[in-house]
């Protein structure tokens, strides 16, 4: 799946409606790495690398998490855009980009998005070289 552009992305939410009530734009890009999570996130012993992930979600789950997103308080723009299938290290996994007024709101909403999309609604299996 091809990835978009960030800069597209950014130019078509400064020409909406709502662009006058942004103050910043923040985006994540997750991308597949070598390390396995468990090394990253726990602190365990790396015994190899990560070769790629499978990786899937759930469309009407990533909706909700959008619409709930869109809701908190100072966020005018939510988008997102996930991958799928077999990746590799290196393969953009998800981008998302959160625009709202002040940057505690919108790092607050991205953190928040984020966390949602990746503890309920897909589905990671790396692949070991």
């Amino acid at each position: 799946m091809t990835c978009p552009s960030l800069d597209e992305w950014l130019r078509e939410a400064k020409a909406l409606p709502d662009a006058p009530e942004n103050g910043m734009y923040l985006f994540h890009n997750g991308v597949v790495r070598a390390a396995p999570k468990a090394v990253v996130r726990n602190g365990e012993e790396r015994k190899g690398d990560v070769g790629g992930m499978l990786f899937s979600y759930d469309a009407d789950k990533v909706a909700a998490a959008i619409e709930q997103a869109g809701q908190l308080p100072g966020v005018f723009h939510v988008r997102v855009w996930l991958n799928s299938g077999s990746l590799r290290v290196g393969d953009d996994i998800m981008l998302v980009l959160v625009g709202g007024d002040i940057r505690p709101h919108v790092i607050d909403a991205l953190q928040t998005l984020v966390g949602e999309i990746k503890n309920n609604c897909v589905v990671e299996q790396e692949i070991y070289e």
